[in-house]
């Protein structure tokens, strides 16, 4: 980890450049955010925040001036994903991630729906998210004619984790963003323990001539899965 003063010595988004195809821009979802809690706030503020502006300020301007052919944005939390906690005290879901159930943007979506213009309305092209905390994998396409928000290009998230931990899944999608499922899988049973194989991780590889990115997503074996092959968007 590099130190980035001495307010953030311990700073953890960062971004990871390879050369002219690949940059990689880290997140971290867990150190900036607000309590959990219903995630249903009707405006922004600082119990919606998950990323915080700091963060997201850095991801815009990285995102900006990058010239790689990819971003890869690897986020410690799904996007479309609902993932649940205890209950409070009224009997309430506890969100932990992004999403809070269908419907229009609330809560911590905010940010992501100012990223996701963001992204459209600086034409910032083949963006691509990998994402983790649940324990299955997953190929998710979100697209604004599927949405309740609109105002964003298409992308892909890829999903998988952990690979040392009881298995669950799958979780319910929020309509949100217009997430749907390309593929999934998951254990049988309910906190399967690693030693029965439904352990996933995710392999990715950009051709070097072709520029196009494939994503794998593998068992603890290796073995594949699922494969899709991404194109460059080049206009």
């Amino acid at each position: 980890m590099r130190p980035h003063g001495a307010d953030e010595t311990g700073r953890i988004y960062r971004r990871i450049p390879y050369g002219p195809l690949l940059d990689v821009f880290m997140l971290d979802e867990r150190s900036y955010r607000g309590p959990n809690g219903p995630n249903r706030q009707s405006r922004p503020g600082p119990d919606t925040a998950f990323m915080g502006q700091a963060q997201l300020g850095w991801l815009t301007r990285e995102l900006s001036r990058s010239r790689a052919t990819w971003k890869v944005i690897a986020s410690d939390m799904p996007i479309g994903l609902v993932v649940t906690g205890d209950l409070n005290a009224a009997g309430q879901p506890m969100y932990e991630a992004v999403a809070n159930g269908d419907g229009p943007v609330r809560g911590r979506e905010f940010e992501y729906a100012d990223l996701f213009r963001f992204i459209k309305r600086r034409r910032i092209r083949n963006v691509v998210w990998i994402t983790g905390d649940v324990h299955y994998t997953a190929a998710h396409h979100y697209d604004p004619s599927r949405a309740q928000f609109h105002d964003f290009d298409p992308f892909w998230e890829f999903v998988s984790g952990p690979i040392h931990a009881g298995s669950f899944g799958p979780n319910a999608l929020d309509d949100t963003f217009g997430p749907t499922v390309e593929f999934q899988k998951t254990s049988p049973v309910l906190n399967a323990a690693p030693s029965a194989g439904f352990q996933f991780f995710g392999q990715v590889d950009i051709d070097g001539l072709t520029g196009a990115m494939t994503v794998t997503l593998k068992d603890v074996s290796g073995a594949s899965l699922y494969a899709k092959r991404l194109d460059p968007w080049t206009a």
